[in-house]
């Protein structure tokens, strides 16, 4: 392998004022961003700006610093998370958030075991059509916290007749490991004012606000109920607290992949 090679300082003055350092309890998150990003949606294509940010221990304003650890660190073996914006969603009175946790087998291969794959393009369409809004998309998430691997080997167990719930305690884990500190962190950096919240699970509201998110409303998501995830689905409802306007109908329409 060849040796890493450092940045050509002539590019930096490209990323002023495109990378910002937030500082946190236990290091920085380096924003990089808004990055210009047409997305092909519904047969119209919608104009978000895109951030991406890298969450390290070392805090420093040095950003070149930074940059020239990046091809000796081997990235692309660990996903980072990212955030598409719409609208003026600093300024905006109401703006739509999804805390939309990364779905491989949903998002990118459409599975109908989950509703994942239609809760992103949905909430994406949703925010356009708001005006303004954010979708952060939240790469450690995989499996609600479990990892890709471990959730291959959940859906084993789901197809030997465990739930997603039991799967996931069979195999070592609590039902739901996910953190959102890092993404409350980038969201305080790019708006101050409350945010409607897209979800089913009221208890992610609950914990988003005691970590620190000002949370004026929840607005539902619902969709894409098949044969494939109804089981899933009532197991949302009946175990991890998801709900929607009538409870009664929530599996015959659809529930939170969260």
């Amino acid at each position: 392998m060849s040796a890493a090679k450092q940045i050509d300082p002539s590019v930096m003055p490209i990323f002023k004022d495109k990378i910002k350092l937030i500082q946190t309890g236990e290091g920085a998150i380096y924003l990089v961003g808004p990055i210009k990003l047409p997305v092909h949606l519904f047969e119209d294509t919608v104009q978000f700006q895109w951030y991406c940010w890298l969450n390290c221990t070392e805090i420093t304003e040095d950003f070149e610093r930074i940059i020239d650890k990046l091809s000796s660190a081997n990235l692309a073996e660990f996903q980072q998370s990212s955030v598409l914006v719409h609208g003026d969603f600093k300024h905006a009175e109401d703006a739509l958030i999804r805390m939309h946790s990364i779905c491989h087998t949903g998002d990118i291969f459409g599975s109908k075991r989950c509703d994942c794959g239609y809760q992103l393009k949905t909430s994406m369409k949703e925010i356009a059509e708001h005006g303004a809004g954010a979708l952060f998309y939240l790469a450690n998430h995989e499996g609600r916290g479990i990892g890709l691997f471990s959730k291959a080997l959940a859906y084993i167990l789901q197809e030997n007749g465990f739930d997603t719930v039991d799967a996931n305690l069979k195999l070592g884990f609590v039902d739901d490991s996910r953190n959102y500190s890092d993404a409350i962190h980038v969201l305080k950096e790019l708006r101050t004012k409350p945010v409607t919240l897209m979800t089913n699970n009221p208890k992610k509201v609950q914990a988003l606000k005691q970590a620190g998110l000002n949370v004026a409303n929840r607005v539902e998501l619902w969709g894409d109920v098949s044969e494939y995830n109804e089981k899933y689905l009532q197991t949302k409802i009946a175990r991890s607290g998801h709900e929607g306007a009538n409870r009664s109908e929530s599996v015959s329409r659809s529930c939170d992949c969260e």
